[in-house]
């Protein structure tokens, strides 16, 4: 009899799973499009996120382009003992996070600032001709911004510097002192990405309930009281997961602006992890070493994302995931 039951038991699972699978397939027909749009963002993704990661392994190895990943010697965690124990370690360690905490203290404040401001500007053809100036920074290339940074600071002819020595003062060596190096490259961020980062903060503004500003007039709160108890708030949420992304890229400063930007005056303050991996793996060939260097960045960033998120979600706040 325990056969019987057993056996009349046994289709039910495929049946479940039938029903699934035609669950899941009527979801993929009914948003088609949507995913057809999505589709180029998760090939790229694949390709050039994932694909990729299979070159982790070479951080372990003694890698040769003519033995290959596969033949290559395994040297374990040499690679990682060495550049631990190198000095230029805590250089890098150094550099890297003081440009990125300048970043997070002065660059990630600003774009809200600035969403805040355009969102109670009332005038729209004002606003959207303020916005397009904000914008239009973020879509020129570093090298443009440091040419521009160049014939604004240089020391020879630069616009700024002349302007100093009509006023009669000496000229400044912006572009060659080590303790105006992190301003600097501060400075290029805010300008050049400060108004792009407002986007995602008036779409969120967008979305806010506009019964609530109108009950806080009632009460006879002005726009101060407004943004402070009803804008901030409802943008709590937004805020908090751009700022555990944020620290989630602390070990990346971004290679071209600095590897640009820096010469040999300032070479003690402007070498970071992104261009000593570079140095090393690029111009010098190895391979392994820089991998290692590049999975200790990785790693570090993982594990900042995890605690972020998790001291977020304590604090009763949605956070990634």
């Amino acid at each position: 009899m325990n056969q019987d039951v057993t056996s009349g038991m046994r289709p039910a699972a495929p049946k479940t799973m039938r029903k699934s699978r035609s669950r899941v397939w009527a979801i993929l027909m009914r948003d088609k499009f949507l995913y057809l749009l999505a589709l180029p963002g998760i090939l790229y993704i694949i390709i050039f996120k994932y694909v990729p990661m299979w070159g982790i392994v070479i951080a372990f190895q003694d890698y040769s382009p003519y033995r290959g990943v596969m033949n290559s010697a395994w040297v374990g965690f040499e690679h990682f003992n060495r550049f631990f124990s190198n000095p230029d370690f805590m250089l890098l360690f150094r550099n890297t996070m003081a440009i990125n905490i300048l970043n997070l203290v002065f660059y990630f404040p600003l774009p809200i600032l600035v969403a805040l401001l355009l969102n109670e500007v009332v005038g729209n053809k004002f606003k959207k001709t303020v916005q397009s100036i904000v914008y239009l920074p973020h879509f020129l290339s570093w090298v443009i911004i440091v040419g521009i940074t160049i014939l604004m600071l240089s020391r020879s002819d630069g616009v700024i510097n002349n302007m100093i020595v009509a006023l009669g003062f000496p000229k400044v060596d912006f572009l060659t002192n080590p303790n105006l190096f992190w301003g600097l490259l501060t400075v290029q961020s805010i300008w050049k990405e400060a108004g792009w980062g407002t986007i995602i903060f008036l779409a969120a503004m967008a979305g806010l309930d506009p019964q609530l500003y109108e009950a806080a007039r009632m009460d006879g709160a002005k726009r101060l009281r407004q943004m402070w108890h009803i804008t901030l708030p409802g943008i709590r949420n937004v805020i908090l997961i751009l700022l555990i992304l944020r620290i989630g890229n602390i070990m990346d400063v971004g290679f071209e602006q600095v590897y640009l930007m820096k010469n040999g005056a300032v070479s003690e303050v402007g070498d970071v992890f992104d261009t000593y991996v570079y140095r090393l793996g690029i111009q010098q060939g190895q391979f392994s070493f820089s991998t290692a260097v590049g999975l200790f960045k990785s790693v570090i960033g993982l594990v900042l994302v995890l605690i972020a998120n998790s001291l977020t979600r304590r604090f009763g706040e949605e956070g990634v995931y």
